[in-house]
């Protein structure tokens, strides 16, 4: 029997995976739960059940949250958005009963090693169940070399990523399916303190690592990383700069609760008009894991007094089955469908970033007119510098540079007009992975994929007429969306310096 069947938790079994079966040692001096996706104290499964396991073996809980420089697009912009976590992760644990050790790798290959040694002395390793990025391909090698038992946690969205059997390929079977399951889901919400004094007061207390291993990888001095040329020291690319939004769990609070109090009510209209800017501006938190979508959930459904009881037959549509207001409803089909359905599509797909997971008939309407003559053909760094002769176009490019996003509707038209620019698809998909993952904050993460291969036909249908370059996939032009949306605020903000 293995003993972490009898821990006592409340964290549901289909969010727990063991990816070795090395035995638990229950001679070892702690428990590790090394935060790699999850970058949070709040609302956090695998916090919890990795508390639980110390707990149940009677041993120190030590917290690992380490930050290399040699990851893909690593950049002053997302390394100064962790460390702020950090910052938040550190001032929270320090009336906890466990011990935070926060990493920054001064140079490449510093941080080796680092994991291994303190699992040499764990009883288990518990880490993030997160399916993108280079999370999958680290934790596969792990599970071949590392001296623990390494347990993960899906703390990902509210359904389990376990729980849906296939790929779903549209958004409204995703829907339905969400809708007949998710409910018996929202009974097992995590806690929302996992570090709360009466859930940690009888953990024993590390008070350090020891000396040989604090000096090898000394404890990162995250004050002094956050001053203005804190950053300046490492070797990762500095030309892509912080923005002005604040990275961790404090501002995603203050950001989660301005969305509430002056942009949910109006969400279903707004978030399509650039001039109302009336996005969450959530997704950034969300993808760093310094916010739960549970904790999401949580807040804004408790503006409207929701009760599980409100919860109407599965329909299959955007409104109508949570049982509250248009705005509210517009914002949980974003939340628990589209969200949602690209964890899945990473989750099961190992593919999920290649021009070949797209749906056969997008592959093949784009391969029959991936020879079509171009009226502009622009090249990815002419791109990347908003060097096009559309004015719209080179606003969303400027706001993603400047600000780490791109308004939600233009985010859509941005990627069509690199399609419609490029020389084949397959280019196209190049040119938006590579910007979009370069520059946005919420970038490298499900949400982010599903948004680029949606350009592409993911999660649509055939459209008509057939047009070229195009084909079947959907079409979308510059003048309809000045026709249809507010742009003159927008234009003037992200106008060319």
């Amino acid at each position: 029997m293995d003993i972490l069947d009898s821990i006592n938790t409340d964290v549901p079994a289909d969010r727990l995976r063991s990816v070795n079966s090395l035995a638990i040692n229950q001679s070892g001096d702690w428990v590790v739960y090394w935060m790699t996706a999850f970058r949070r104290t709040r609302s956090n499964f695998a916090l919890q059940y990795a508390r639980d396991c110390a707990q149940a073996l009677g041993k120190p809980l030590v917290i690992l949250e380490a930050l290399r420089v040699r990851y893909r697009w690593a950049s002053d912009r997302f390394h100064r958005f962790v460390i702020e976590g950090m910052r938040d992760n550190e001032q929270a644990c320090r009336s906890a009963g466990a011990l935070y050790y926060p990493y920054v790798e001064p140079r490449p290959g510093a941080g080796a090693g680092l994991l291994a040694e303190l699992a040499k002395r764990s009883c288990l390793v518990v880490s993030d169940d997160f399916p993108c990025f280079f999370h999958p391909h680290l934790y596969a090698k792990l599970a071949r070399t590392l001296p623990a038992r390494l347990q993960l946690v899906d703390s990902n969205c509210l359904m389990p990523l376990a729980v849906p059997e296939r790929t779903f390929t549209v958004a409204h079977s995703y829907r339905r399916f969400m809708q007949k399951e998710l409910p018996k889901h929202l009974e097992s919400f995590p806690e929302q303190q996992p570090l709360r004094a009466s859930a940690t007061r009888s953990l024993p207390l590390l008070k350090a690592l020891p000396t040989s291993l604090r000096e090898t990888w000394p404890r990162a001095e995250l004050e002094e990383l956050l001053n203005d040329d804190g950053l300046a020291a490492l070797p990762i690319d500095h030309a892509v700069e912080p923005t002005s939004v604040a990275g961790g769990a404090t501002a995603a609070g203050q950001t989660l609760r301005r969305f509430i109090r002056s942009r949910l009510a109006n969400y279903a209209d707004a978030r399509n008009e650039p001039d109302e800017d009336g996005s969450s501006e959530l997704s950034s938190y969300l993808h760093f894991g310094q916010l739960s979508a549970h904790e999401v959930f949580g807040q804004v459904m408790e503006t409207e007094g929701w009760q599980p009881g409100k919860i109407q037959p599965p329909n299959g549509k955007v409104n109508g089955f949570w049982g509250v207001s248009t705005g509210l409803e517009a914002f949980m089909d974003q939340l628990c469908t589209w969200r949602e359905i690209g964890f899945n599509m990473c989750r099961r797909e190992s593919n999920y970033a290649d021009f070949e997971s797209l749906p056969t008939w997008a592959q093949a309407t784009l391969q029959e007119h991936a020879s079509d003559k171009r009226p502009f053909e622009y090249s990815g760094r002419q791109f990347e510098l908003a060097e096009t002769h559309d004015p719209i176009w080179n606003a969303a490019q400027r706001q993603l540079v400047r600000e780490g996003r791109i308004h939600n509707y233009l985010r859509m038209l941005w990627g069509k007009k690199i399609l419609h620019w490029t020389r084949s698809p397959e280019q196209a998909l190049e040119i938006m992975l590579e910007l979009n993952n370069k520059y946005a904050l919420d970038g490298r993460d499900p949400n982010s994929y599903s948004g680029i291969f949606w350009v592409l036909g993911r999660y649509d249908r055939a459209w008509g007429p057939e047009r070229p370059i195009f084909g079947k996939v959907r079409y979308m032009t510059s003048e309809n969306t000045a026709r249809k949306h507010h742009l003159k605020q927008y234009l003037l903000r992200f106008a060319e310096s």
